[in-house]
């Protein structure tokens, strides 16, 4: 019975073909500052196990609709422990098509995180302002913020108004 060493290095490609993403995602995240750089050692570049672990948590984070800033924000307050217990839990499913989405009113988006409290940030307004073009709200939005998206509302309908023949 052969007992298989977890692997700890990978190369650029090899790094994004485990975690499901492009060599050109990773060097984004690394850009962006999701992903710490690897030490850089020519053609011997190699990604760690903690790359490989942020990698998978930002998949788990994406799955729950986070936007990357949202999950930058993560990546930073989570120990690598706690990154490794993200990576390693299930993806919430998929949500049914926008077909059958309703077009507006209130809804939850992805539950938190297993273990974690539920953050005030988790409810949205959902507006379609017109075919493949939507507008989400936060319910704890300011009063400037709701006025904003209230004149792009406005503002998309002075132009449907201008395209009727």
């Amino acid at each position: 019975m052969s007992t298989r060493k977890p692997r700890t290095e990978w190369k650029l490609a090899e790094l994004a073909e485990e975690a499901g993403v492009s060599p050109r995602t990773v060097r984004y995240y690394v850009q962006r500052g999701l992903l710490s750089a690897p030490n850089f050692r020519g053609p011997d570049t190699a990604y760690g196990e903690e790359h490989f672990i942020r990698l998978k948590a930002i998949r788990v984070l994406q799955a729950r609709f986070l936007p990357l800033d949202a999950i930058q924000a993560e990546l930073q307050r989570l120990s690598l422990d706690e990154l490794r217990k993200l990576a390693e839990s299930e993806p919430p499913p998929a949500p049914p098509p926008l077909a059958s989405a309703p077009v507006s009113g209130s809804h939850s988006v992805a539950p938190p995180a297993p273990g974690r409290r539920p953050t005030e940030l988790n409810r949205y307004q959902r507006w379609e302002l017109m075919p493949g073009l939507e507008l989400h709200v936060s319910d704890t939005a300011d009063a400037k913020v709701r006025a904003l998206a209230e004149r792009v509302r406005a503002l998309i309908e002075e132009f449907q108004d201008k395209e009727k023949p």
